[in-house]
């Protein structure tokens, strides 16, 4: 073809090409960006960065994987319970005669087997899982990825938090990495990793759905639960219980605590323990034994109360998690934040709601300081406050055979006393369903006078005794309103 031919089919190519951009520009282009803006090309806050570029997270998820897997193990425990610790709670007078077991009812002992996951956090073998995967367990095997098999002792728990730290004798174990569980976002791509269902090393994968969850799950085993989940569709089944929950570049972000089910296995949802709380916990558990936890020292507005109680109770609405009261002499209380203030920061994090806030204290010991955004009639204030432990402090909270108990102790008072025509005792006024006492026959409202024999009449000489008792002990007491005495054997356990 001469060079005349192809000159006017370029032009006309050319001249049909700029024709078709200019229309689409003009007819088309308006109708698809008046999707991300208004008539006047405002986009919206919330779609700020959007267009400039998704930073989405890699879809190929096998480097995270292979750096999980090895570091996650499968606990299996046996635990020996006895039979008629299942069957309904008798009188007490039943205890004292003891006529009511037939020769076919008598207490035997019966192995009960479970299993979950864990996360080992050290090359020496330290591993983290959950409080409800090991409690009560008389042996904890732990099976590595690579089929060893090890025996692991206990080495401090926390069912406020449902955290445990187990210990296997091993060196130059693969361990995962610390992420930053404030970093996490609602969309992001995760992985649960452990042994569901008893197979082996299972990987799935899902989105951060939701963060700050609370399901009041905790207050089975502890009367101060502490709970402040991530939500995610990762696929999770009993026995990934304890399991890693990691990001895309393997770190550890969360341990799998729970799911949301009405059939026992899973049906859409699962919950996180959020790895800064992780971290804190599990640092008080191997330093100290038993965790530093810091109050703010408020009562605070749950989130989910109705506008009918918001009005009786005078709550007013606002942004962050209203502050009902503040314990006297409490952190709060001595920093100015008061009754109708309205939690809005931590240390610079923002607080939407009380588990946003239980969350964050959550990471902080009695004694730290920490920066506190509130908003008081329309005013923004920030407030550094030292934190504090229970007992309005800041001294290191030591383990006591006591919290081994579960069980709430008081003194008996001097009414009680004079009816029961004692000079004194401990009364156990409320029993957990876990610890030493739930083991036992004994019922709540249970006045104990000796310890292995030996006569107390308040709960610090009740303490002393049972510091020099050991593993085993006899409490003897009684009933009000019933004569004798009744005698309670029972094991404390490491």
């Amino acid at each position: 073809m001469k060079l005349r031919q192809i000159v006017p089919v370029i032009l006309v190519s050319a001249v049909t090409s700029f024709g078709s951009i200019w229309a689409y520009n003009k007819f088309v282009g308006k109708e698809v960006y008046s999707l991300k803006s208004d008539d006047n090309n405002h986009i919206p806050s919330n779609y700020a960065g959007f267009f400039d570029g998704v930073n989405g997270a890699p879809t190929d998820f096998t480097e995270a994987a292979n750096s999980a897997i090895p570091a996650t193990v499968h606990i299996k425990t046996k635990a020996t319970r006895t039979a008629s610790n299942n069957l309904p709670k008798r009188s007490p007078l039943f205890d004292l005669f003891g006529f009511d077991w037939d020769e076919g009812m008598a207490p035997r002992s019966l192995p009960q087997m479970a299993s979950g996951s864990g996360a080992i956090i050290s090359h020496d073998g330290y591993i983290v899982t959950n409080n409800h995967v090991v409690d009560g367990a008389d042996e904890i095997t732990v099976n590595l990825s690579d089929k060893k098999s090890y025996k692991a002792k206990l080495v401090a728990s926390d069912p406020s938090s449902d955290l445990a730290v187990i210990k296997i004798e091993a060196k130059g174990l693969p361990f995962l990495l610390y992420g930053n569980s404030d970093d996490v976002k609602v969309g992001q791509w995760v992985l649960a990793v452990g042994y569901p269902l008893n197979l082996e090393a299972t990987v799935t994968a899902g989105i951060v759905s939701a963060k700050s969850r609370t399901l009041d799950i905790n207050r089975r085993q502890s009367r101060t639960p502490i709970e402040s989940f991530i939500q995610t569709d990762a696929a999770v089944n009993p026995g990934n219980s304890g399991g890693p929950l990691i990001n895309t570049a393997g770190q550890l972000i969360g341990i799998n605590s729970a799911i949301a089910s009405p059939t026992g296995s899973y049906a859409g949802y699962s919950f996180t323990i959020p790895v800064n709380v992780v971290k804190k916990i599990v640092a008080d558990l191997m330093k100290f034994g038993t965790v530093q936890r810091a109050y703010l020292g408020i009562n605070y507005a749950p989130d989910n109360l109705s506008e009918e109680v918001k009005k009786q109770e005078g709550i007013k609405d606002g942004e962050g998690v209203y502050v009902l009261d503040v314990t006297k002499d409490g952190a709060a209380s001595a920093s100015g934040i008061r009754k109708g203030d309205f939690i809005t920061q931590i240390n610079s994090v923002p607080v939407k709601s009380g588990a946003d806030m239980v969350g964050q204290i959550a990471t902080y010991r009695p004694g730290d300081k920490v920066k506190i955004g509130y908003r008081r009639d329309g005013r923004d204030y920030t407030s550094e406050v030292v934190l504090r432990n229970s007992s309005g402090t800041t001294d290191v909270v030591k383990t006591s055979v006591l919290d081994k108990l579960g069980a709430d102790l008081a003194n008996v008072d001097a009414k009680l006393a004079k009816e029961m025509g004692i000079k004194g005792g401990v009364i156990v006024k409320s029993i957990d369903n876990n610890g030493a006492f739930s083991k036992t026959r004994m019922e709540e409202g249970f006045v104990i006078l000796k310890v292995n024999g030996r006569e107390i009449a308040s709960v610090d000489q009740f303490r002393t005794e049972m510091d020099k008792a050991g593993n085993s002990v006899t409490l003897d007491g009684m009933y009000p309103g019933y004569e004798g005495v009744f005698r309670y054997p029972m094991k404390i356990g490491e």
